[in-house]
């Protein structure tokens, strides 16, 4: 998967993120507090603690998608709204469109990304669609799959923007001890895809409740707890 985006390629020294006296508030609530991050280009985070630790909001802001109250959040080198070109979200909930296939799914998410001026990834449907299990000429809607194979077809829709940054809330959730081992050691394998360009490597920072998968292709390992890392 190649990407078409102009921009030089991130020094081997620049971290892929850096959270510096992030906190995140809504209302009166901290959803994050005071937190301080530094995230390795090249490695894969996996980011541990029961629900409402924040989990979900980390992502969020990393990829861009909420800004922080308080701090400040930079993604390969830069404010995340400015990479989303080379960032991929994948939220807990699938995101699909239930009346379309998964091809269809993904060649309409490929063609806003186009058109948004992210990747060219028009061509990649089909490869991330087999890259995850499944078969890309399935032409019954997403709305009929079984909840293990939605996760799958989400996963592909981040994967085919060939992101250098890959953000996943949850990814082996409903899927069966199989499924999972096999997204595991896709997620081991994306970690050394090439980056077009040069660039320092491929980054995963993923949320699970599920520590014993994720365990054997962690580089680091971090426990939430009330908004802030707890070990």
């Amino acid at each position: 998967m190649q990407t078409t985006e102009q921009a030089s390629p991130v020094a081997t020294t620049t971290p892929a993120a850096v959270l510096a006296g992030v906190s995140k508030l809504f209302g009166t609530f901290a959803a994050i507090r005071n937190l301080s991050l530094t995230i390795k280009a090249g490695t894969i985070t996996v980011l541990l603690g029961q629900n409402g630790a924040g989990k979900s909001t980390l992502l969020r802001l990393l990829a861009g998608l909420t800004a922080p109250t308080r701090g400040s959040v930079t993604v390969l080198g830069d404010a995340p709204e400015r990479r989303r070109g080379r960032i991929a979200y994948m939220s807990h909930a699938p995101m699909l469109y239930d009346e379309l296939s998964a091809m269809e799914n993904l060649q309409y998410f490929a063609t806003l990304n186009a058109v948004g001026g992210g990747c060219d990834c028009v061509g990649s449907p089909e490869m991330a669609l087999r890259a995850v299990g499944l078969d890309p000429h399935l032409a019954k809607p997403v709305g009929q799959y079984s909840q293990g194979m939605r996760q799958r077809t989400s996963l592909a829709r981040v994967l085919q923007s060939d992101p250098e940054v890959l953000l996943l809330d949850e990814p082996f959730s409903n899927l069966d001890v199989g499924s999972a081992q096999h997204i595991v050691e896709l997620l081991a394998d994306f970690k050394t895809w090439p980056i077009h360009g040069g660039a320092s490597g491929r980054t995963i920072v993923l949320t699970t409740h599920q520590a014993h998968l994720a365990e054997s292709i962690a580089d680091l390992t971090l426990t939430m707890d009330r908004g802030a890392i707890s070990r």
